[in-house]
């Protein structure tokens, strides 16, 4: 299945409304598995079976059709971003694959290519030499096991370099319309701020969020909640006045002000 070309979309404002009170933190912690650090709130409570469904659709309403936001226009494309965009924005996976992509298309002219070359194009990106060592080892394989192509489970997937279960769950969700949910820093957090699926660490949240998502909602729940963390859920400041589901949410330190 050839996946369609992505681009970035704005969707920071059309993630916001509402109203509420004062930031509390504890500490950063770290969450295994994310390479992150990302802050726990102190007060939070699980949020009530009864009002998810709200909370997705009203990020549905905002967002009706929520796409990543890597760049590529084939599914190898993809896996190899994703990989790249670990510890990295996707904004500077993009940059670094906008030229690469325009000259290598399958996992054969990657390894042409060779990993000095490679390096050339993504060393703007965070551990870049440890990630083009996995890029050409991925298309070794991919030539070598898979047809040049990239498979279509789990297990074959997570056999590749470099590639673990959220690269996995998010090629699986984009490329192969499974619904999983790649939990990372932005998952994880609004998992326990909103107290939709407090978790310890990403796949505790995973594993919550699977269970707790509505069914009509779980295959795009990915990229909502990503792009809800993102542009209003942030990290240091929570843009509580302006989001959507904000009286859903049970987080006890809303900010009041932007």
């Amino acid at each position: 299945m050839a996946a369609q070309i992505s681009q970035r979309k704005p969707w920071g404002d059309r993630l916001r409304w509402g109203t509420s009170e004062v930031a509390k933190w504890t500490a950063g912690a770290s969450a295994a598995g994310t390479g992150v650090s990302v802050m726990l709130e102190t007060y939070m409570a699980l949020m009530k079976q009864a009002v998810i469904p709200e909370f997705f659709a009203r990020l549905k309403k905002a967002i009706p059709e929520p796409e990543t936001e890597l760049e590529y226009d084939n599914v190898y494309h993809l896996l190899v971003a994703v990989v790249l965009s670990a510890q990295a924005t996707d904004a500077g996976v993009n940059r670094a694959t906008t030229p690469l992509f325009k000259i290598i298309k399958t996992p054969a002219e990657m390894v042409a290519l060779g990993e000095r070359k490679l390096i050339g194009y993504i060393k703007t990106i965070g551990l870049f030499r440890t990630k083009a060592k996995n890029v050409i080892a991925l298309s070794k394989l991919l030539i070598e096991r898979h047809g040049g192509e990239v498979p279509h489970t789990h297990e074959e997937l997570q056999a590749l370099p470099g590639v673990g279960r959220k690269t996995a769950n998010v090629v699986m969700n984009v490329a192969f319309g499974e619904a999983t949910i790649a939990v990372d820093t932005h998952i994880f957090r609004v998992g326990n701020r909103t107290g939709l699926a407090p978790g310890k660490n990403p796949l505790e949240v995973e594993l919550k969020l699977l269970k707790r998502v509505p069914e009509e909602y779980r295959l795009h729940a990915h990229h909502w909640l990503i792009l809800h963390g993102r542009y209003t859920c942030k990290a240091r400041t929570p843009e509580c006045p302006k989001c959507v589901v904000n009286d859903l949410c049970t987080f006890r330190g809303k900010t009041t002000a932007l």
